[in-house]
């Protein structure tokens, strides 16, 4: 069978990053990407404006030039467009990762073992985390006749299987919502990403969540003639908010143009309305309802954990792989995570501007043990 040095899942700015020094290297690679280029840039807002400066987003060496202090999202796909051009990246579109297990070069799987592991990871293996990444990646990565089976399904429902000495997850964390576990999250008027206003003229929206994503989406909402409101369990819009939207949405809910309802909790989702609770001084102080023709629910989002257990990842109590943080080595020999699949449930720490760095480092690290 044809086995590859490297598969690496996700055609994001830290997957890209580990094909450009893979290429570097003179290793045989190829990048699987379930949806576009950079997807999760690519389902963004249209008219959405980066939270850094454009040499924050660079790889391989390329300028990112834009006339503006902060790059747009249209800027960024047109930057990485350029960046795959330049270096004629190898990466197959359309095709979703539905496992990945060791086998021999023989063909015997290890899948159960992995399985095993990873529902110890679900458990959460936090204390020897480190340690245990770090123990297993520098003496299995260099086991003989062992490799990846990565078993994919394309668009179009074709199922194959790629094989690696190597796997890096460069998986992000765009794609897999934080539900909220209430009735009617599934109700067809209920959605996890915001893109445009114009549907929602003079229409009743609730939004769900105090971050930067709720907040600018409840900005385009009202100035498109939508009746905004915000539902956020705390008693205030979170900090992280861009310094130039905080004003802007403080301001509009101070003046009542934008409704807000903190420190309060939804607890169902109906055809046509929004049941929560608030609290006074943390107690329950009794069930509301708003009226609703669409809801947002922008309460961030996670990277594909279920993937990385069943790959025999183990996970630490903050919901992250295990992993050495010099190597970025799971406790799999071999299986790497890179960017925002670090993260766990702390995604405020991995951003493009760090996590582009990763891809290179792990590379590296694989250059030199093959």
């Amino acid at each position: 069978m044809s086995v590859r040095d490297i598969l690496i899942v996700g055609a994001g700015p830290s997957g890209l990053s580990a094909a450009i020094a893979a290429k570097e290297h003179g290793l045989d690679y190829l990048v699987l990407e379930q949806g576009v280029l950079v997807n999760s840039i690519f389902r963004f807002p249209p008219q959405m404006v980066f939270f850094t400066t454009p040499e924050l987003l660079e790889i391989g060496g390329l300028p990112l030039v834009s006339p503006f202090d902060k790059p747009t999202r249209l800027e960024a796909l047109r930057y990485y467009r350029r960046v795959v051009d330049t270096y004629d990246l190898q990466i197959a579109y359309q095709e979703t990762v539905t496992s990945v297990a060791r086998e021999d070069e023989g063909g015997r799987s290890g899948a159960g073992e992995a399985g095993e592991v990873g529902e110890a990871g679900r458990a959460g293996q936090a204390g020897r985390a480190g340690q245990a990444g770090k123990a297993e990646g520098a003496s299995g990565a260099r086991e003989s006749g062992r490799v990846f089976a990565v078993e994919t399904r394309s668009s179009k429902g074709v199922r194959r299987v790629r094989h690696a000495r190597t796997v890096i997850f460069a998986i992000g964390y765009y794609d897999h919502p934080v539900m909220l576990d209430v009735p009617g999250e599934d109700l067809p008027h209920v959605h996890h990403y915001y893109s445009e206003a114009h549907a929602y003229y003079r229409q009743r929206v609730v939004i769900v969540g105090g971050g930067n994503s709720a907040a600018e989406a409840a900005l385009e909402l009202h100035r498109a003639g939508a009746y905004v409101t915000i539902i956020h369990r705390a008693s205030e819009l979170k900090s992280t908010i861009k310094y130039w939207v905080r004003p802007d949405i403080e301001n509009r809910i101070k003046e009542g143009s934008i409704a807000a309802r903190f420190n309060a909790r939804v607890k169902e989702i109906r055809p046509t309305s929004v049941a929560f609770v608030a609290s006074i001084d943390g107690e329950p102080h009794g069930e509301e309802e708003l009226p609703a023709d669409a809801v947002f629910l922008l309460t961030g989002y996670r990277a594909d954990t279920d993937l990385m257990c069943r790959a025999g990842v183990r996970l630490t109590e903050r919901q992250g792989p295990v992993h050495d943080p010099d190597t970025f080595e799971t406790n799999v020999p071999g299986l790497f995570v890179a960017g925002g699949a670090i993260a766990g449930i702390d995604t405020g720490t991995i951003f493009i501007e760090n996590g582009r760095f990763h891809g290179k480092k792990i590379v590296d690290v694989i250059a030199r043990r093959l």
